[in-house]
């Protein structure tokens, strides 16, 4: 039987089979209880294996879950929303976007980062990029004429997350690169940008206005835009150890 169970590559029936089967006797189970014991466990393994891998590919910043940020601190941001997100992925399945607006230390990396997770907890594929080093991927790819496989490569994960978008450098080489990522993911797969500056300064972002009308068309279209407004976190916590020392 061994032999079996490793050509069908069943490892937790494998390694817990004698157990289970120990506890089926022992509580009378039927032989279709004892299978369904089994098969939920090797279930349950493959899911955590999945989401081990998918978790080392998002590369999401460390320590930043749902159980760890203070809603209270953000009054602007609606929690009922933002969960709603969590515990769905219909939004991905319609290629819908989420757009996350406040200034710098309000929690927005934290947010979208916990929205990643859980997605790919519910079993999808998320990457997370600060958006400087995806449009020096992007620039890099354009250079070796790799430009169109690099944006197809990226289709592969049903959420792909630009923090910061804001500290794109506004130059003809790289908002290019990044209106073209924009425009091929629309309707496609969902993008969750985070940024300090409202549409209304994004002329600082592309150097083209009808461009940046383009790409904020494109990217509106089908999307949640979630503002956060508060004080730092970072400052209250720097204001926090002062008063302690």
């Amino acid at each position: 039987m061994t032999t079996v169970l490793k050509r069908l590559k069943l490892s937790h029936f494998l390694s817990d089979w004698q157990t289970v089967e120990h506890q089926a006797t022992q509580e009378n189970w039927s032989y279709a209880q004892f299978l369904l014991a089994l098969a939920e466990g090797e279930a349950s393994r493959r899911d955590q294996a999945r989401i081990a891998r998918a978790l080392t590919e998002a590369q999401l910043p460390c320590g930043k879950s749902w159980s760890n940020f203070e809603f209270a601190h953000v009054p602007s941001l609606n929690p009922a929303v933002v969960m709603q997100f969590a515990e769905s992925t219909s939004w991905l399945q319609t290629a819908s976007n989420i757009l996350i607006f406040g200034p710098s230390g309000t929690g927005k990396t934290h947010v979208s980062s916990a929205l990643g997770r859980s997605m790919i907890e519910l079993g999808k594929w998320v990457k997370f990029l600060p958006a400087t080093t995806l449009v020096q991927q992007l620039q890099q790819a354009k250079l070796q004429l790799q430009l169109p496989a690099f944006l197809v490569k990226l289709d592969k994960y049903d959420l792909l997350i630009i923090d910061d978008l804001g500290y794109v450098k506004k130059s003809e080489a790289e908002t290019s690169v990044l209106f073209e990522l924009i425009a091929h993911r629309y309707e496609r797969r969902s993008l969750l940008i985070t940024a300090n500056q409202p549409f209304s300064q994004w002329d600082s972002i592309f150097t083209d206005s009808m461009m940046t009308v383009a790409a904020i068309d494109r990217l509106v279209h089908h999307a949640t835009i979630l503002e956060m407004q508060a004080e730092s976190f970072r400052k209250q916590a720097a204001i926090s150890r002062t008063h302690t020392t």
